[in-house]
């Protein structure tokens, strides 16, 4: 317990909500205290140039590829009591950044680890002027192109990665499991819609005669909703991409930012689609922009699209993915005597470290339930389903 009390006094740069960013005072406060508590648990612990905490333990056998368990530093670290003999290296690393809030770049402290960070990220600066090597500098840590190569693990080193983390939503909390195991993290590409048209006289120009951005944009978010939770009314299927790769198909469409000038009416919103077959992915994003056009076209309205982001579906290791359900189902019957059903598999919406791991090594993650599903506010929270996390570690090992 007096663990958490430490951490919730460190936890924020705010007073009465959770704020912390990259190499914030919160953010090394926070780092400094997971590392002693890796070292309280018997680890070996450093900080990178990068400002990642690591912490290691040797296993029997010495010449084993590591085992890497993390997350980033807005998640709690479940490391509590001796980690016992293990067969092989466990490395345990609390990620400097992965939500980009500061820089607007995710994932800093793991690509670094996987990689594909490139040198010019050091350069990237904040809303102040301050680039990630200057925020990393004033926190004594020096960081130089070769320091950054040096950063890189080698693949032939590492056995896997499996990161725990909140699910961000209500499917645990909904089925009434602590945890679940995940599949696969969803891919993700972010459009940029802009319609066109002109403002006409509410009581003088007929509505046949309209030509109103506005309501051309409702059609498309009832369109992109409708699309999204039955694609199979719109797509059609084959070998390659099937129906129920897009069971979990997800989008979210931001309010739209409308402006005036001249009697002309612009109406633009984002859409945020999300899946874990890449494939069906493209198909629906294929879908939606010929739809879009259409409803522009039958009201005279203009439209552009612009594609904004893409980033690739990872596929969760099926071994990993086996071990970890496996010792989870072992987990969840020491703690409550027995399980009736089998434990969840989910798809990630969001995205998480794990991505930028998976260009690295294989990767495996574990889902704790948070209430209501909320995340990213000040009402989120974990009640003390993270100890189910700890006992699937011990289920793993014993």
């Amino acid at each position: 317990m007096k663990l958490w009390q430490d951490f919730i006094s460190l936890e924020s740069d705010g007073d009465g909500y959770l704020e912390r960013i990259f190499m914030s005072p919160a953010a090394v406060r926070v780092g400094n205290l997971i590392r002693e508590w890796m070292e309280d648990t018997g680890l070996r612990t450093w900080v990178d140039c990068l400002g990642n905490v690591h912490g290691r333990v040797e296993g029997t056998n010495v010449s084993a590829e590591v085992l890497i368990l993390g997350s980033h530093l807005d998640t709690v670290l479940s490391i509590d009591g001796k980690l016992g003999e293990l067969k092989r290296p466990v490395e345990v690393i609390a990620f400097s950044d992965e939500e980009g809030v500061r820089f607007q770049s995710t994932f800093i402290g793991s690509a670094a680890i996987a990689g594909i960070l490139p040198v010019s990220a050091l350069q990237i600066t904040d809303k102040s002027g301050v680039t990630i090597q200057d925020a990393l500098k004033k926190n004594s840590i020096e960081v130089t192109e070769e320091h950054l190569q040096q950063l890189r693990y080698d693949p032939k080193s590492v056995w896997g990665y499996v990161e725990i983390h909140i699910e961000q939503g209500p499917v645990l909390e909904w089925v009434g499991f602590p945890l679940g195991v995940v599949k696969g993290i969803a891919g993700q590409t972010r459009l940029k819609v802009t319609m066109r048209g002109s403002q006409g006289h509410a009581g003088t120009v007929p509505m046949s005669m309209r030509h109103d951005p506005m309501a051309a944009a409702a059609e498309a978010i009832v369109l992109l909703e409708s699309l999204c939770k039955h694609p199979q009314d719109f797509l059609s299927f084959d070998g390659q991409c099937k129906s129920h790769s897009l069971e979990s198909l997800s989008t979210y469409s931001f309010v739209p930012l409308v402006r005036y000038r001249l009697g002309q009416m612009q109406v633009t919103f984002t859409v945020d689609l999300r899946a874990i077959d890449d494939m069906g992915r493209e198909a629906v994003v294929c879908e939606l922009s010929n739809r879009l056009y259409q409803i522009c076209d039958r009201r005279s309205v203009s439209c552009t699209i612009d594609r904004k982001h893409d980033a690739n579906a990872v596929i969760c290791d099926s071994e990993l993915t086996l071990k970890l359900k496996s010792a989870a189902y072992l987990g969840l019957k020491r703690m409550t005597g027995s399980v009736q059903d089998e434990v969840p598999v989910l798809m990630s919406g969001a995205g998480h470290d794990a991505m930028a791991l998976s260009h690295l090594t294989e990767v495996g993650m574990l889902f704790v339930r948070c209430r209501g599903g909320i995340s990213h506010v000040p009402e989120e929270h974990v009640l003390d389903d993270m100890m189910f996390g700890h006992l699937v570690w011990q289920s793993w090992h014993s």
